[in-house]
C-alpha cells in the first residue's frame, strides 16, 4: 500500500529512526521536532505501517482532534477516545485520546497495544503515578514487548530537567545520580534553524523594543529559574505607564499585522493589557477561562474575527493558528523551550505570510537558535558556551562566559556528556535480551570531570555533590562537615580564598614553588611544593594541574618555572584549612568547586 500522502525529507528521516530503533530496542525513545514541523504526519504514517493497534495520547482535547484529522484527511480511519470530544471509542486499530479520558476509563484499554505515541511528552514526568506512566504499565501488562515513542519540540524542562537519557548523537543529557528520565532515547532531532532557512517555517523578525522594558532582573527566582507570581503583580503594578506604552507601541505596530499574540506575566497583568487593548478586536484566555468561551475564542481568533489573543501560560502548546504574525513577549522566562513554544506560535507558514514579527519586553536575552544548557542560568552574566572534553573530545555545551574575542574564560559544566568512543562507533552496544527478542541498549558515559571531589580513600573522581565514591563505595566527607568541624577547633584557620599568588620559594626558580592564598578579610595562608621530589609533584598536579585552565586543558607541570609562566590560568580553592603548628600554619585542605550553604568567595 502506497502512502497517501508525501513526507518531507525529515519526517521520512523521523519514521526511519524511529523503525530502526524499535526493531533492535523496546526502549522508549523521543523524535524532537520543531512546532511546526507537522509532527501530526510523523504519527499518521508510523500508525498506517502499523500492524496491530496503536494508542496516541495527548494532554488537550484540541491536539487530539488535530492529530486524528489530519490522519483522516489521508483516507485513513481511526477512534477517537476524549471525554472533551464527546467521543469514546477504542476499537478501531488506531485510537487517537485524551490522557485523562484514558486514565479514568483503564478498564477499556485491556487490549494488546504494540505502540504508545505521546505527542507534547515533554509533559510526561517519571514519577509511577502519574497518568501517562500508569496507563503505560497497564499497556506493558498486556505486552511486555510495548514501544513507547514520544514527540515534543522542547525536551527539556526547567522543573524536571531533560526528559531522555541518550541521544542519537553520541551524548548524554545528565548524569546517573539525577532522577529516572521519563524516556531512555532521543532517536531524531531537527533544529529550528533548519527548518527556518529551508522554507518550512516562517522566518522571526526579532525587534529590540525601542520603548521602556520590563526590568525582573532584581526579582528572586526560584530554583527552576522563574518567578513568583506575587513578585510580579508586585513590580508590575508600579510600571503601569510601561505596560500603556508597550500596548501603544504593540497596536501601532500591528497595523499592517494579521494575528497578535500577547503572552502576559500574569492573570492580573492580563487583565490590564487587555484593558488597553480595542474590546471589540480582543480576547483574553487565562486558566480559569471556561472551556466552552475559550474554545469560542479561539475559533473567533483563528476566523480573523478578532485581532489580539492575550493569554497566560495556556496558549503555548497545543495552539495552531497560522495567521498569526505578531508575537509580543510581556513574561519574564529563563527557559529556552518555552521562549521557542511561545514564538512558535508565529512561525507557522500561511499564504500572504512574509515574516512573524517578534518583541520581547521582558529582556529575556534568550538566544532562539541556541540550544538549550540543560541548567538554570547560574548568572544573568552567563552565555552557553562550547567547552572540549580533554578526555574524548566530545564538544560540550555549558554556561560560562568569554571574552572580547569570544574565548572561553570560565564555564559551569561537571561532567563531559560525551559517549566513549567505543560505544560512539557503533553507537550502542546491546548488554542484554529482553522478553521480546529486542536487545536493551546502554552506552557509557565519558568519565572525565571538569570540576570534582576527590575521594580521600581512593583518589576517585567523583561529582562535587557526591556523598559517596561511585569506584570505591566509602562516604566522602561533606565539605560543609569539614568547615564545620574546622570552625569549632581553636587551632584552626578557615578562609574564604579570593585569589592566590605565586612565587619561587627561597629565591629558586627551579624547583620550589610557593603559592599564597588571600582571603577576603585580608588574611594570608601559604604553602610551598618542591618539584625535585615527585609525591610532591603528583599531589600539585593533582589539585591545580588538573583543574588548569577550568579543566579544559589539563597539564602536567614539570618544575615550578613552568607553573608561574601560566599562573593566571591556576584555578584558586574557595576555602583554605589550615592548623597550627606552633610557629607556623600548615594547610592541610583546599575546597574547590563549594557548592554548600557557606558563602563562596568571589
Amino acid at each position: 500500500m502506497n502512502a497517501p500522502f508525501k513526507l518531507r525529507p525529515y519526517q521520512r528521516e523521523a519514521v526511519d529512526a524511529t523503525l530502526k530503533h524499535f526493531r533492535r530496542s523496546d526502549e522508549s525513545a523521543v523524535i524532537v521536532l520543531p512546532t511546526g514541523a507537522g509532527k501530526s504526519l510523523v504519527i499518521a504514517e508510523l500508525a498506517r505501517l502499523a500492524k496491530r493497534k496503536i494508542l496516541v495520547l495527548t494532554h488537550v482535547k484540541e491536539l487530539v482532534e488535530q492529530n486524528h484529522a489530519k490522519y483522516q484527511s489521508y483516507g485513513l480511519e481511526g477512534g477517537v477516545f476524549s471525554a472533551g470530544l464527546k467521543r469514546k471509542e477504542n476499537r478501531h486499530q488506531v485510537t487517537f485520546a485524551s490522557v485523562q479520558s484514558v486514565s479514568a476509563n483503564l478498564d477499556q484499554f485491556r487490549d494488546e497495544y504494540s505502540l504508545v505515541t505521546i505527542d507534547e511528552c515533554h509533559r510526561v514526568s517519571g514519577e509511577e503515578t502519574s497518568q501517562y506512566q500508569r496507563i503505560i504499565e497497564l499497556l506493558r501488562q498486556q505486552n511486555d514487548a510495548l514501544k513507547v515513542l514520544g514527540l515534543t519540540a522542547t525536551p527539556y524542562r526547567l522543573a524536571m530537567g531533560w526528559i531522555y537519557r541518550y541521544h542519537y548523537r553520541g551524548f548524554v543529557r545528565g548524569s546517573r545520580e539525577e532522577q529516572d528520565k521519563p524516556f531512555v532515547h532521543c532517536i531524531y532531532e531537527l533544529p529550528l534553524s533548519y527548518m527556518i532557512n529551508r522554507g518550512f517555517l516562517t522566518r522571526p523578525e526579532l525587534v529590540n523594543a525601542a520603548v521602556a522594558q520590563y526590568d525582573f532582573s532584581a526579582l528572586a527566582q526560584d530554583r527552576f529559574g522563574e518567578y513568583a507570581e506575587k513578585d510580579v503583580n508586585q513590580l508590575l503594578s508600579k510600571h503601569q505607564r510601561v505596560t500603556r506604552a508597550i500596548i501603544e507601541q504593540v497596536m501601532e505596530l500591528a497595523a499592517e499585522r494579521k494575528g497578535v499574540m500577547i503572552f502576559a506575566a500574569t492573570v492580573d497583568h492580563a487583565r490590564e493589557i487587555t484593558g488597553y487593548l480595542p474590546q471589540h478586536q480582543t480576547a483574553l484566555i487565562t486558566g480559569a477561562t471556561d472551556m466552552n468561551d475559550r474554545t469560542l475564542l479561539i475559533q473567533r481568533f483563528k476566523q480573523r474575527q478578532l485581532k489580539y489573543l492575550v493569554n497566560v501560560s495556556v496558549l503555548t502548546t497545543g495552539f495552531d493558528a497560522p495567521h498569526v504574525d505578531f508575537i509580543a513577549i510581556l513574561r519574564p522566562t529563563q527557559s529556552v523551550s518555552l521562549y521557542q513554544q511561545i514564538v512558535g506560535r508565529g512561525l507557522r507558514l500561511d499564504e500572504g505570510k512574509q515574516d512573524c514579527l517578534v518583541i520581547d519586553y521582558a529582556g529575556n536575552h534568550v538566544n532562539l537558535h541556541h540550544p538549550e544548557v540543560g541548567e538554570p542560568k547560574p548568572n544573568p552574566d552567563s552565555e552557553p558556551v562550547q567547552v572540549f572534553c580533554p578526555g574524548c573530545g566530545f564538544a560540550n555545551i555549558f554556561w560560562g562566559k568569554t571574552d572580547g574575542d569570544g574565548r572561553v574564560i570560565e564555564h559551569y559544566g561537571r561532567r563531559c556528556q560525551g559517549l566513549i568512543e567505543g560505544v560512539i562507533e557503533g553507537l550502542l552496544e546491546p548488554v542484554e535480551e529482553n522478553g521480546a527478542g529486542a536487545q536493551s541498549e546502554r552506552p557509557e558515559q565519558c568519565d572525565y570531570r571538569f570540576r570534582f571531589k576527590e575521594c580521600p580513600h581512593c583518589g576517585g573522581e567523583n561529582d562535587i555533590a557526591a556523598r559517596k565514591c561511585h569506584q570505591c563505595q566509602q562516604a566522602i566527607i561533606d565539605p560543609d562537615d569539614q568547615l564545620k568541624d574546622a570552625l569549632k577547633l581553636k587551632d584552626a584557620m578557615v578562609i574564604r580564598c579570593a585569589g592566590i599568588t605565586l612565587s619561587a620559594s627561597n629565591g629558586s626558580s627551579d624547583s620550589k614553588l610557593k603559592i599564597t592564598y588571600h582571603g577576603e578579610d585580608g588574611e594570608e595562608l601559604s604553602e610551598s611544593f618542591d618539584f625535585s621530589k615527585p609525591a610532591q609533584r603528583h599531589v600539585f598536579n593533582k589539585l591545580f594541574g588538573r583543574r588548569f585552565a577550568n579543566s579544559q586543558a589539563p597539564k602536567e607541570f614539570k618544575g615550578a618555572d613552568e607553573v608561574l609562566e601560566m599562573q593566571a590560568l591556576l584555578p584558586a580553592p574557595d576555602f583554605v584549612i589550615a592548623r597550627n603548628q606552633k610557629h607556623y600554619w600548615q594547610v592541610q585542605e583546599r575546597i574547590f568547586d563549594y557548592r554548600g550553604n557557606y558563602r563562596k568567595a568571589y
